[in-house]
């Protein structure tokens, strides 16, 4: 249950690199509401998770899933289909964690030249 809701707020988190309140802490957050978000603050963090899911979804995409459903207890038939298509959209999430988090960037951070 842990994991589950680690998961659920690191991509709450990712609607803040869109959204305004990703710039500013909305007032209602305890001592931190109201002020400014460092933007290395979100950006680093982004990044790297874009990175690590990246790279867990390019190994399960080539390999790792097919690995996976040839185990005895894995589903199969239909299932296994519609378990794949339900996961699927998953490989999409770290490379477009990246995008979001490359336009945070590029919006918020004071490149210096």
């Amino acid at each position: 249950m842990a994991l589950s809701l680690l998961a659920e707020a690191l991509a709450f988190l990712t609607l803040g690199l869109v959204r305004p309140w990703g710039l500013v802490v909305p007032r209602w957050v305890p001592l931190l509401g109201g002020r400014r978000v460092r933007p290395l603050a979100a950006v680093v963090p982004a990044l790297l998770g874009s990175a690590i899911l990246t790279d867990l979804g390019a190994t399960a995409l080539f390999g790792g899933w097919a690995r996976n459903l040839a185990e005895a207890d894995s589903p199969h038939g239909v299932a296994a289909v519609v378990m794949t298509l339900a996961y699927l959209p998953l490989v999409a999430w770290g490379p477009l964690l990246g995008a979001v988090a490359i336009d945070y960037a590029r919006r918020t951070v004071r490149w210096h030249r």
